[in-house]
């Protein structure tokens, strides 16, 4: 049976839902269960399981969340949007501003080509018509990090618009459904970003930094499809892999390259929708869901306790795991839209319209954008799963985590095991040792060529599996030994020779001689061995003073 969703009505400024069974923006997926690690991390968002408000008691109405996010990427790009200014994380303040950056009189902009070739695959990977026609716009307000009064935007007609964005999720209490989801993409704009200010309470004072001002934003509009925390999470970690495949942006939301504003709102359905409250610059994934389902709950409880919400701005304050008040949003604030005079409107070509005369150079072709366009990351799950024959919930994994994907990769170039021991070991085994010590797969002292190496040994049965891991733990003290050295140093070899093995054997008992007595007091255990085994049961190796001896059947 589909699983019940909300469905979406805009009505004027407001948005309505209403429950329905089924529909056509979810499809199930096959029933599979997650691996025991997917739960751990930060990064694996793709495997959290989904909430909606609070289940209602007996009698109670059911409350209906709605989120619509803003992301604003940072694109990748050596220059600034409308400038040739370098961009550059961490450097000095104020080292990196032209003259048009800093709005000194008579400078004019200069649109770079990158960004625009960056916000057009972004587009076509996001499924969103690409316009080719597109007007940049002055949007007018006044803070002490905006040296012009205004940002150059695109407001009126963005360069891409009505696309949409495919992620997965596990469903039901065992979280053992992978369902597909899909959100509306509203448009996709080019906009400058805005300084730097820094807040010196000691002082009083507040320092500014421009080297931000003007680099190359991509602002991507989401409709309010969303319902949860958990579940915009998920969302923006797909489009974070998204964006990285692209080579649009680097997305490092821990430098400021991605950053989500969130609208949130509750209401019964059925019934007329609630005042929404936006949650400004959100920079953690963690955070994003942490924040959105705070502002749920909040929002729930200060209708039930019969309060009233108020359409206003709030920042999220992760120490406190709260939402605070910033600004009144009340009084609408007008930003005096006009075109921007000194750019003329942004005019694209595919293979249809292309002049024949035409510079390469000067003009941007859709057509051969698209043709450029690497694997993507659904792309990519379904190459795993079909190429190495792994479950559909390992693909997620391997991408969602950092690195993970080239790590296997690497070993499985390396080795002669089966794929699938070696993604058991890299989920199960290495995966679980990373986030012990809360490590990124490129701080992993086991490196693919060890790793590799180890899974050689225990293929060919030159170990055993509880040998394995004891190796493992060796490599990841980090000490410079391979696998093999290990192995020898620490006789972990499995015994082979049959004589050898009746040797040690004949050398327990002699050794245990009240043992041997108390066994011939008919104390013996059934065991079950395969065939062409030696006769010598392991178990007994394993414990030569237990009090039971093997008796074969």
């Amino acid at each position: 049976m589909a699983a019940s969703m909300l469905r979406l009505v805009r009505s004027g400024r407001r948005w309505a839902l209403a429950w329905i069974d089924g529909g056509s923006r979810e499809r199930s997926g096959t029933q599979t269960g997650p691996t025991s690690n997917w739960a751990r991390g930060q990064s694996s968002v793709a495997q959290l399981s989904l909430h909606t408000a609070q289940k209602p008691r007996k009698g109670e109405h059911k409350w209906a969340a709605v989120v619509g996010l803003e992301i604003h990427v940072q694109i990748s790009s050596n220059s600034k949007l409308f400038s040739g200014a370098q961009v550059c994380f961490a450097a000095p303040p104020n080292s990196l501003v032209s003259f048009f950056d800093a709005s000194l009189p008579g400078t004019l902009p200069v649109l770079n080509r990158r960004c625009v070739e960056a916000a057009v695959m972004t587009g076509l990977a996001l499924n969103c018509h690409i316009n080719k026609k597109s007007l940049f716009d002055r949007k007018h307000y006044f803070y002490s990090d905006l040296p012009a009064g205004y940002q150059i935007t695109q407001q009126r007609l963005p360069i891409a618009a009505n696309g949409h964005l495919t992620y997965s999720v596990y469903m039901g209490k065992k979280r053992s459904q992978m369902t597909t989801k899909t959100v509306r993409i509203k448009q996709i704009q080019l906009e400058q970003d805005s300084g730097k200010s820094l807040h010196d309470d000691l002082r009083s004072q507040t320092l500014i930094d421009l080297n931000r001002a003007g680099v190359g934003l991509l602002e991507v509009v989401l409709e309010p499809d969303l319902c949860c925390g958990e579940e915009a999470a998920i969302a923006v970690r797909e489009l974070q892999m998204i964006l990285q495949a692209l080579g649009t942006s680097q997305a490092n939301m821990a430098e400021g390259q991605l950053r989500v504003d969130a609208n949130v709102s509750v209401h019964h359905p059925g019934e007329p929708l609630g005042v929404r409250t936006e949650v400004k610059n959100l920079n953690s994934l963690r955070f994003l869901a942490k924040a959105i389902d705070y502002e749920i709950q909040r929002q729930i409880t200060e209708l039930e306790n019969g309060g009233e919400i108020l359409n206003e701005t709030r920042s999220f304050d992760y120490k406190l795991g709260c939402t605070v008040s910033m600004r009144d949003k009340e009084g609408k604030q007008d930003y005096r839209f006009m075109p921007e005079p000194n750019l003329p409107p942004l005019v694209l070509y595919d293979a249809t319209s292309l002049p024949a005369d035409a510079d390469s150079q000067q003009v941007v072709n859709i057509d051969q954008l698209r043709d450029m366009l690497p694997e993507l990351p659904s792309a990519t799950r379904e190459r795993l799963v079909q190429q190495y024959g792994i479950l559909p919930e390992h693909s997620f994994t391997l991408l969602n985590e950092v690195g993970l994907l080239e790590f296997f990769q690497s070993v499985i170039k390396e080795t002669r095991a089966e794929p699938k021991r070696v993604i058991n070991w890299v989920l199960n085994t290495l995966l679980y040792y990373l986030k012990q010590q809360n490590l990124a797969v490129s701080e992993s002292p086991v490196t693919p060529a060890a790793l590799a190496e180890l899974l050689d040994l225990l293929d060919s049965k030159a170990i055993s599996s509880s040998a394995a891991k004891q190796v493992f733990e060796e490599l990841w003290k980090g000490e410079g030994k391979t696998a093999a050295q290990i192995v020898t140093e620490q006789q972990l070899e499995l015994m082979q020779d049959r004589e050898a093995l009746e040797q040690l054997c004949q050398a327990a008992i002699d050794g245990h001689p009240q043992v041997v007595t108390i066994s011939k007091g008919n104390k013996v255990f059934q065991c079950s061995r395969n065939e062409g085994q030696p006769d010598i049961c392991p178990q007994f190796l394993l414990h030569p003073i237990s009090p039971y001896f093997c008796v074969s059947t």
